[in-house]
Order: C-alpha cells, then structure tokens, then sequence
C-alpha cells in the first residue's frame, strides 16, 4: 500500500517554511494524540503518520532526499534487521513540542515516565568510496550503547546493601503538578529528582555505574551495504541502539552514508558521467580508445569528425539501481584538447592542411608582431589557424 504524501499529511505546501511546518504538526498533534482519542486505533495511526511526516520535513538534509527521490529516499527496506528510513516511533524528537502543548502528560498515568519507553537512537556516520557506494560491501561498524550493569545488575545499588522506596515520589519515579496552558488545566508529570525516575534511593550507590544500573560498552555489528547507495542516504539497524527504559524495547543505530567523490566520475541519479580528453588529430580522423568505467577499462570508437562537446552513452555501465534491477548509463563526453607549444614545422603544416581546406591563401607577414589583434579586418574573432598563422608571421 502507497504511503501518503507528507505535505499532504500536514497540509502544508511544497515550500512551507520551518515555521509552517511546526505550526501545521501542533495543530494535527493536538487533534489526534492517543490522550485526547483514547482506544481510537484511527486517531493513533494518524498522530503516527503526521509524526513521520513531520521528522522528515522538518530535517533539512532528510527534505532534501525526500523532494528528490520520495518516499524511496527516506525509507528504503534493505533486507532483515536493516533499512533506509528515517527515525521510527513518535517518541524522543517530538516530546519538547508535546510537552509544551501537554505539560509533560495530558493526564494519562500509562504514558508517564514509568511507564515503558524505547532507548535512544545512535547516529553513526560511515564513509565510503565512490565504488562501494556503487556496488555494496560488508561492513564492520563501532558504536557505543547502553548496556547492563554487570556489578549491580541494573539494580544501581552496591551489591550487599539496601534500596529503600523514595519518599519523595513514593517509589513512582515521577512527580505531579496542576498547571494551566493555552489548552486549559493540565497534569506536568515530571521526573522526581530525588531517585532520578528509578522510584529507589540506595544506602550507597554501585561502584561502577554510579547507581544508573547501566554503563556504556563498545559493540560491533557487520552491516551489507546494497548496492547503488546515495550520499546522505540513511540505514537504520532496528533495535541495536540504546536500552529502553522500564521494559522498553532498544533504539535503533541510524548508519549515515557519506560518500567520497571520484577523481574521474560524477554522478547524478543511477548515472555517472565522464570528460574524455583526445587529440585534435583522433578527433578529425576518429580513433579507437579505452575508456576507464566503473567495471574497468572498455573499447570505445571516436567517430571521425567529432566535435568537442560531443556525448556519447554506455548503455548499462552506470550505478546499479538501489533495491532493484538493472543500472544506469556511462556519458562521455569529448574534450578535444588544441595543441601547444608547436615548432615551425608543425606550424608550417597546420597552415598548409589550412590552405588546402579552405583554398585561402596565408595572411600577410607585413603586420608587426606589437599591432597583432584577436579580431581580423572586419572584427569578427580569428580562428585558431589564422592565430596560428599570425604566429609564425
């Protein structure tokens, strides 16, 4: 099933603002949030998708791929544990703009801070060459996350000694306070900052994780990088990332793509693009030449007569399709390269070969070498053989 535009979720045009944006999402946040339309599945999926739209629109490099390629730019599947997408879920990127329309709840004690919550994304930036881009490659990527306590066990408290329940949230891990808003009288449940959210205070913290119940440890993870990936493309590795909390599931490592240029191609789309340099001489009389591509060199015949500027197409030589079949082309384009720093010899041929083509007999040698001027007699530009012919004057 087609996903939705998401100018069209949020109602905004194609060039709205940072500001519209924002305005455009509170007003749909606050229509379809699940404390305002409890047990509505319609109303859920909905603050879903306005969310989603929203995380992408309002990220400019994320706009960006998604004005260009879609919904393929910003959410491409790449196989089991792993795709291209952008942050999944509605939670931590939207609840400052939640909390300053809820106060920090909107009454509801199920979606408090004990209740379960999902861990935090890591962004891990990987760069790769211009053909590994092309073509794929495995990869070992190194990241930090939160894990386990391996002292206290997650518990926080030195092993052997004692927790009590915080008196101060009664062993809650939030505290409650009566405030009125913009939308009328709310509940700001916030953090109890005496047990930091854990509802236990200790007779002494663990050692090692300062009573958090979690550290942060080194992990590797081998990803397959598909084929035809873009600069600036996204790949999301689900539930790798940080612990979740109370139960809560992981975040995800979000693998951002950086891809090098290349010294010879540029690319645009599936396709590259290459500036061959060839004589005057293989452009008059056409020649047979190897041309580097991405899959090495391959045989290439200059017609005879060709022009600079010319392109010429390598049918299947480009970029492989991302998630899908076929590839794009190779363009050639030829740059003629005019000769320099010829001797009289050469010069005295090239105005000969002139003479024969165009039946014109050399210019004057009278003109003294201080008046000589780009222009001829009736200001139009001189050629390159009548400069040349200037020269040897």
């Amino acid at each position: 099933m087609s996903k939705s535009d998401y100018y069209e979720l949020l109602g905004v045009e194609r060039n709205a603002d940072e500001a519209g944006l924002k305005s455009a999402y509170r007003k749909l946040a606050m229509k379809y949030h699940p404390d305002r339309n409890p047990d509505n599945k319609d109303a859920e999926s909905k603050f879903k998708e306005i969310n989603e739209a929203y995380e992408i629109l309002s990220d400019p490099e994320k706009r960006r791929l998604y004005d260009q390629f879609g919904h393929a730019g910003v959410n491409q599947n790449a196989g089991a544990g792993g795709g291209f997408s952008g942050f999944d879920g509605f939670g931590g990127g939207f609840e400052d703009i939640i909390n300053e329309m809820f106060g920090g709840g909107f009454g509801s004690s199920s979606r408090g801070r004990n209740s379960a919550r999902k861990g935090k994304d890591i962004r891990v930036d990987l760069t790769l060459e211009f053909e590994e881009a092309a073509f794929g490659k495995k990869q070992n990527i190194e990241f930090f996350r939160t894990e386990e306590c391996d002292v206290c066990h997650g518990a926080g408290n030195e092993p052997g000694t004692a927790s009590h329940k915080c008196s101060t949230c009664n062993g809650t891990g939030e505290v409650r306070y009566s405030q009125r808003s913009l939308f009328g009288e709310s509940i700001s449940v916030k953090q109890c900052p005496t047990c930091k959210g854990k509802g236990e205070t200790f007779d002494q913290a663990c050692r090692q994780c300062k009573g958090h119940g979690i550290i942060k440890k080194k992990h590797n993870r081998d990803i397959d990088i598909p084929a035809g990936v873009f600069h600036g493309a996204n790949m999301q590795l689900r539930g790798e990332g940080d612990l979740g909390q109370n139960g809560g599931p992981r975040g995800d490592v979000i693998v951002v793509l950086r891809v090098k240029a290349h010294k010879q191609f540029t690319r645009d789309g599936n396709d590259i693009y290459f500036d061959l340099g060839i004589s005057y001489t293989q452009a008059v009389l056409g020649a047979e030449v190897m041309v580097p591509t991405l899959d090495g060199k391959a045989k290439f015949t200059i017609p005879e007569g060709t022009a600079s500027g010319k392109q010429f197409k390598l049918k299947g030589k480009g970029v492989p399709v991302l998630n899908g079949y076929g590839r794009g082309d190779q363009y050639v384009r030829i740059i003629v390269e005019i000769p320099t720093g010829l001797n009289r010899k050469q010069k005295e041929s090239l105005i000969a070969f002139d003479q024969e083509l165009t039946g014109k007999k050399p210019a004057s040698a009278s003109v003294p070498e201080d008046n000589k001027t780009n222009k001829d007699k009736k200001g139009n530009d001189k050629n390159f053989f009548d400069k040349l012919k200037d020269t040897l004057s």
